[in-house]
């Protein structure tokens, strides 16, 4: 039997209405994803989740997305494979469980949800330009930080495969 190879996958997570910043940041992650070979998996709607998914169609990119309702035409235009789930919200833990890292840009309450549920299952978490956490007044350092597009990419590549030796 042969071994089928799937490609690494990287679930982005961010705001629908975000600053122009960041998603000129959210676009240049899903390129530099797709010229390493790694799919993007993300929310299908709009902001963030647009823009990760156009950068990598750019580079000739796969690009998945859990959408919140029942329609696959509710998927941006750069949305390789809709997966309807009809389940709102409660789509936020398939987004970051799909993939083996999670890049957060930017964000509102769904994205800190995003980050909770990925934290939470330890799953590795890049930050750019997100949320900044604590525990009881006390900073919570588990949010991997990086300064740029392309460090984001390198530290998610780097933790997703150092978790999968684990």
């Amino acid at each position: 039997m042969d071994v089928i190879q799937r490609p690494l996958i990287i679930s982005v997570i961010g705001g629908g209405f975000p600053p122009p910043e960041a998603l000129i940041q959210a676009q240049e992650v899903g390129r530099e994803l797709a010229k390493r070979g790694v799919a993007v998996v993300c929310g299908a709607l709009t902001g963030v989740m647009d823009a990760v998914c156009k950068g990598a169609k750019e580079q000739g990119g796969l690009t998945i997305g859990i959408l919140p309702g029942d329609s696959p035409e509710d998927a941006n235009p750069y949305v390789d494979i809709p997966i309807c789930t009809g389940i709102g919200y409660s789509r936020n833990v398939t987004v970051v469980q799909t993939g083996r890292a999670v890049i957060a840009i930017d964000g509102s309450y769904g994205t800190l949800s995003e980050i909770g549920h990925a934290l939470a299952a330890n799953t590795p978490v890049i930050g750019l330009g997100t949320w900044d956490i604590s525990i009881c007044g006390k900073q919570d350092n588990n949010i991997i930080r990086a300064k740029d597009p392309a460090e984001a990419v390198v530290k998610a590549i780097k933790a997703a495969k150092l978790r999968d030796k684990g």
